[in-house]
């Protein structure tokens, strides 16, 4: 069972899609599929268009829908020079979950280019970097002094999905699986204005969360 009590799809031979990628240290294009960039979209993540209501419980964030597990919080990173959302993360057992979206274009590819430089920027960062093919593909893994990092992403028309953990190495193993399952249920809302690829898609607050940070602020 997922985290979040339901089995998963098992269209298209999912239980070898689902096992654990293979460490490399250099890019294989054998983490894409030849004659397309895009990854199969009936296991999810799901755009707003095709989605059909399966009662998991989501933050509603406007461009990104995201599963809340059980005995998770929700913690929200404001941008003090900007004024608004900078980021949303799931916090779990395994983890601090982050989950973004960005406009792409229609035949996909963003996640080659950007996991290509990611994995640049995080060595130059003295991450230890392994790369391998995992349930969409590429995904990064990276320690940095005690954390451990993971990142997939999922190649849409029209977006990109980036989703990240970051824990303790000793839940590395569990962390991928958690982040997968929420990777999987998420819903991306890009909507129909022309928008520069590579753009983040906004963010937006609940109307409660909203008022409750404005409150925790106005008190100092």
């Amino acid at each position: 069972m997922g985290i979040f009590g339901r089995k998963r799809r098992t269209e298209g031979g999912s239980a070898g899609r689902h096992a654990a990628p293979e460490a490399d240290d250099t890019f294989e294009d054998e983490a894409y599929d030849e004659e397309s960039e895009l990854s199969d979209v009936s296991d999810g993540p799901f755009d707003v268009a095709d989605f059909e209501d399966d009662g998991i419980p989501r933050i509603d964030l406007g461009s990104v829908k995201v599963p809340v597990p059980d005995g998770s919080q929700v913690q929200v990173e404001m941008d003090p020079e900007a004024g608004g959302v900078r980021a949303v993360h799931v916090v779990t057992e395994q983890g601090q979950i982050t989950v973004s979206a960005y406009a792409a274009p229609r035949s996909g590819g963003l996640w080659r280019e950007v996991s290509s430089e990611l994995a640049d920027q995080l060595r130059s960062d003295g991450a230890k970097v392994t790369l391998g093919r995992g349930v969409w593909g590429l995904e990064i893994s990276a320690i940095i002094g005690d954390v451990a990092l993971r990142f997939v992403g999922v190649d849409r028309p029209r977006w990109m999905l980036r989703g990240v953990i970051a824990g303790p190495q000793s839940e590395a193993a569990a962390a991928v699986e958690v982040l997968r399952e929420i990777v999987r249920r998420t819903i991306v809302d890009r909507g129909d204005a022309p928008m520069p690829v590579r753009t983040p898609l906004t963010i937006t607050l609940p109307d409660a969360v909203a008022e409750h940070i404005a409150a925790q602020q106005q008190q100092g």
